[in-house]
């Protein structure tokens, strides 16, 4: 089953959206930050795909709270 698409709370760079679909997709941040910035190049709203994913994807719940720990 593959991860659920939210944007962690580690490994972030702006607000963790290319790790989230990095994690998502079975691929390196790193990697998936590169293919961002390439199809930047590229004419289309993938600026704009980026707002919106950063508005909507879920931010990723901590594992464990610090009450919790205790």
């Amino acid at each position: 089953m593959a991860a659920a698409l939210v944007r962690p709370r580690n490994n972030r760079v702006i607000a963790g959206v290319c790790a989230g679909l990095a994690r998502r997709f079975g691929m390196t941040p790193t990697t998936m930050r590169v293919l961002f910035v390439v199809s930047c190049l590229l004419p289309g709203p993938q600026f704009l795909v980026y707002l919106a994913l950063w508005i909507f994807l879920p931010s990723e719940e901590k594992t464990s709270t610090g009450a919790a720990a205790w």
